[in-house]
């Protein structure tokens, strides 16, 4: 049995990609660019919302000042509409519910604004996190593997075969690996299973209740 098991945030615990889209959208018009459609918007989210901007102006127009505001429209609507549309993956309740009965440590190791990560995870699923850790001023954002290191340092956590991270992308996977830990990548999310499996992780799971004796196993 896995002692920690850490989780992506968008597209692995919860679908927020209609509030990051309308957020998004919101400052794209606020800035005076063309807004896009939700479906782009599955290949721009992961990367943490500096690159989601960058990704979502036009070509040409990812200046420091437009990414600056952008990134003040974006915070001032996604703020008061955080989860309007945003809910847990069917079966995701359950599954966190199971493991913490089950004594499993749990973690966030997300791209998302710490912040906004917090403000998710305690909305949806209460006190059952250990540890909810974001994009955090002078701390490298995923795939670097320091923020899997975090978690375990801050869970008591020291021998890698007893840790998972689960995610959703590339981004993810490539943490995972990076991070010397059982590397999870499920298909309910945001990207492809083709995208997934071209990073060859550990398990693939096609729902949260097939991952759940995994790391019980």
């Amino acid at each position: 049995m896995k002692k920690l098991v850490i989780f992506d945030l968008d597209g692995t615990l919860i679908n927020t990609l209609e509030d990051l889209a309308a957020a998004t959208n919101h400052a794209l018009a606020g800035c005076g660019f063309p807004e896009r459609a939700l479906n782009e918007y599955n290949l721009l989210v992961g990367r943490g919302i500096t690159n989601l901007f960058r990704g979502a102006v036009p070509r040409g127009e990812d200046s420091p000042a437009n990414i600056a505001k952008m990134r003040e429209q974006f915070l001032s609507y996604y703020e008061g509409h955080i989860h309007d549309y945003s809910r847990p993956y069917e079966g995701i309740p359950e599954l966190i519910r199971a493991l913490h009965e089950a004594g499993v440590r749990l973690a966030v190791a997300s791209n998302k604004y710490q912040k906004g990560a917090e403000r998710l995870i305690r909305y949806f699923f209460k006190d059952s996190f250990s540890v909810i850790l974001g994009q955090q001023e002078g701390f490298p954002i995923k795939p670097d593997p320091d923020i899997v290191f975090k978690a375990m340092e801050m869970t008591g956590i020291t021998d890698k075969k007893e840790v998972a991270y689960a995610g959703d992308s590339d981004v993810d996977m490539m943490t995972g690996k990076n991070a010397g830990v059982m590397t999870v990548g499920v298909t309910w999310g945001f990207r492809s299973r083709e995208e997934l499996s071209s990073f060859s992780p550990d398990v693939m799971a096609d729902s949260p209740s097939a991952l759940l004796p995994i790391l019980l196993h």
